[in-house]
């Protein structure tokens, strides 16, 4: 899915990540609240999702309040991944500039001995999060341009169906 985010400045901001879960709660994905999506979202708690299947011609768009889950939630998630996952979240510096890829090679291999060491070892900046929605729109292609599109809005307890214009 592509998660997008807006900075301070209100820059939109995208980037591809793993649908972890979806439940009454939201759309979940994971990340370090260090990096630069997870401060833009400590700083405007609001995304959307868009997930794409080129060869169907089917899109689904998600908008809504972004939601963190709790540390315990976030270390289970965390603890699940595999070790090589593991030890680049716990060494990265997500989004900062690095000099010499050696650095991360090196910061990896020292985390995965860590890990290895104390297997229930967790990144301290480590966050579950979840897009709340507003609002979710199914869109199909049509070869004549003709798309048809749904769109979906919450409206108090209920959600409120829309069929768009293509």
């Amino acid at each position: 899915m592509t998660l997008s985010t807006c900075d301070a400045l209100g820059r939109p901001d995208a980037r591809v990540l793993i649908l972890k879960d979806l439940d009454e709660q939201g759309w979940w994905f994971a990340t370090s609240s260090a990096s630069t999506k997870g401060q833009q979202l400590e700083q405007r708690p609001t995304a959307a999702l868009t997930f794409y299947w080129r060869t169907l011609g089917r899109q689904v768009r998600v908008r809504g309040t972004v939601l963190t889950a709790s540390d315990e939630r976030a270390a289970a998630d965390f603890r699940a991944r595999g070790l090589g996952a593991r030890a680049v979240a716990l060494a990265s510096r997500e989004s900062q500039p690095l000099a010499d890829p050696s650095e991360c090679r090196e910061a990896v291999q020292v985390a995965r001995a860590a890990l290895e060491a104390h297997p229930g070892l967790v990144s301290p900046n480590w966050a579950l999060y979840s897009v709340n929605p507003d609002q979710v729109e199914f869109w199909q292609a049509d070869p004549d341009r003709q798309h048809a599109r749904l769109r979906y809005a919450g409206s108090g307890s209920r959600w409120v169906q829309t069929l768009l214009w293509p």
